[in-house]
């Protein structure tokens, strides 16, 4: 009976995942753009018209804090990479008996909510914190300066939450390196530059894609570190959406800023994959 039905197992194997994304994900998209085409207000009602304005005049009004978002959450996985790839190759590589230690000190912060640790954060860079007398005594900022409420808390806060996005994929992957390619490497003359730009980044390609995807794709409708780490001058997409849904209650606007956010992640993820090949996704090598 089993062999008789085979191919209707692997439907009933999706079935249950396929029934929450219509649940939780489609019904809720598909409301959520019916909402951005009404036309009204909150106090005299609203009606569908199809009224595909709202997303001319959102796009018009909030192209700044589209531009913002984009540039914070580039720069915060620049970063993140930076930091997180060579913390990654230690543990991965170096670690030792000290791996599984250096592993839960990556991911001790997700012990705390992401809330507590926003707010922790912006203890540390206060105007009287013990880092910013240090920062001001060292000359990195002025003595009448300040780091919190600019630009540099707002991506430090934003790097920070999402580091361990970055390292957990890297490290994944170059865990799984095959050492005898390095040791060939070496064998062949190779120096310690050449092995890692021939060798171990090409091959380690896939946690990158992955860490890339992970960390860019929430930075980027982020609105928590905004909000307590910066000022009015450095909201993002997402300061605006929330406002426009909880305070503004201009819910049109606020479902237009979501699908159009949504669509330019979409494009930017489908030029990452582009430039950086599907095949490293996937963790395939390219035919």
């Amino acid at each position: 009976m089993l062999q008789r039905h085979k191919g209707f197992l692997p439907w009933l194997l999706l079935g249950p995942g396929l029934i929450w994304l219509a649940l939780f994900f489609l019904i809720p998209l598909y409301y959520m753009g019916r909402v951005s085409l009404l036309e009204g207000s909150d106090l005299e009602g609203y009606e569908f018209t199809w009224n595909f304005q709202t997303y001319v005049d959102a796009l018009e009004a909030y192209k700044t804090q589209f531009g913002r978002s984009l540039l914070y959450a580039g720069a915060a996985t620049v970063i993140a990479f930076l930091i997180g790839y060579p913390l990654a190759y230690v543990i991965a590589l170096r670690g030792g008996r000290w791996r599984n230690a250096l592993l839960l000190l990556v991911i001790l912060p997700f012990f705390t909510t992401y809330l507590v640790r926003t707010l922790a954060w912006q203890t540390i860079l206060d105007d009287e914190s013990v880092v910013v007398d240090v920062l001001k005594t060292l000359g990195l900022v002025a003595d009448d300066g300040r780091v919190l409420a600019t630009t540099g808390a707002v991506i430090a806060g934003i790097t920070y939450n999402f580091l361990p996005f970055m390292i957990l994929p890297l490290y994944a992957a170059l865990e799984r390196l095959d050492k005898r390619m390095l040791e060939a490497a070496y064998d062949l003359y190779a120096t310690r530059r050449q092995v890692f730009l021939r060798v171990t980044l090409p091959m380690s390609m896939p946690g990158v894609v992955a860490g890339v995807l992970l960390t860019f794709i929430p930075a980027a409708g982020d609105f928590v570190n905004a909000e307590l780490l910066g000022s009015p001058q450095q909201a993002m997409i997402g300061n605006v959406i929330q406002s426009r849904y909880l305070e503004v209650t201009d819910y049109p606007t606020a479902a237009a800023l979501s699908f159009m956010l949504m669509g330019l992640i979409l494009v930017m993820i489908t030029i990452w994959a582009r430039i950086a090949g599907t095949e490293s996704l996937m963790g395939a090598e390219a035919k």
